[in-house]
Parts: C-alpha cells; sequence; structure tokens
C-alpha cells in the first residue's frame, strides 16, 4: 500500500507529545498529528482527546522530501455544520450579536434608523455597565484627587 496525500488512513498511536501525536500507518511509517490537528475545538490537553494504542483515522496532509508525514485527525472525519449559538443565559449582553436582523418592508428609513439608534444605545449602555462593574462601580478620580466629570 502507497501512502498519498488527502487519503485517508487508520493508524495506532504510538506515543502521545505535549506538540502532537505519533501514529503508526498501515506500512508501518510514522507520522505526525499536530495538536492544532487533533479536533474540531481548542486542545488544551491531547490526552483528553486520544490514547496510547489507540486506533484513529487521519487524513494525510503532505509527505516531505525528508520522509515526514503530516497527519490530520480533524479533517479525517467531515465537520459538522457550523450554526450560530446565541448565548440564552445573557440575552442583550455586548457581544451577543444578531445573526439575521429582522427588517421591515414597510418601515420608512426614519424608523428604520431610529430603531438603529435605540438598539445602539442600549448596547452601548450595556456595555458601559459592564465596564463599571469591574471597576468596582467607582467614578475615576484625576490626579487632583477630584471626580472627573
Amino acid at each position: 500500500m502507497q501512502l498519498e496525500v488527502d487519503s485517508i488512513v487508520e493508524g495506532k498511536v504510538t506515543r502521545i507529545t505535549g506538540f502532537g501525536v505519533f501514529v503508526q500507518l498501515p506500512t508501518g511509517q510514522t507520522g505526525m498529528v499536530h495538536i492544532s490537528e487533533v479536533a474540531q475545538t481548542y486542545v488544551k490537553e491531547i490526552r483528553d482527546f486520544v490514547t496510547e494504542n489507540q486506533t484513529v483515522k487521519v487524513k494525510i496532509l503532505s509527505i516531505g522530501e525528508d520522509g515526514k508525514i503530516s497527519l490530520s485527525m480533524k479533517k479525517a472525519v467531515p465537520a459538522a455544520p457550523r450554526t450560530p449559538v446565541r448565548a440564552a443565559s445573557s440575552p442583550g449582553r455586548p457581544g451577543d450579536y444578531e445573526w439575521r436582523p429582522s427588517v421591515q418592508q414597510n418601515a420608512s428609513f426614519e424608523d428604520m434608523l431610529n430603531k438603529f439608534k435605540q438598539t445602539s444605545d442600549e448596547k452601548i449602555l450595556d456595555l458601559k455597565r459592564s465596564v463599571d462593574g469591574k471597576h468596582g462601580g467607582f467614578a475615576r478620580r484625576g490626579p487632583s484627587g477630584g471626580r472627573q466629570s
């Protein structure tokens, strides 16, 4: 069996390091899966995703002239479709973006502009409240010790 770039094969995890996983391929050669190619999500600890002697599917990303084989586990499985997720626990907080704004066909330009201004003002107010909460709710004082306005 010859290894080809972009092919998907099964291999056995032989060694786990802090930067990646070494996988023995069916040809007897060993390739490496970099930590960024282990899973679709952020990987802090590789051992949370794989164990030694585990059989895994990998996609061959490249085969170097020096014989080094670069592999990917996350590209070996089809990616789940991504859908925007809104935080149910904190509606209206800064960063809670509306992916598909509702557009009223019969609204005049002035109505739409007023609605935009109102929404913008609400978001700025929420942001100010959030920042004030992080500063203990106290107003900042200037170099003279008095309150700044």
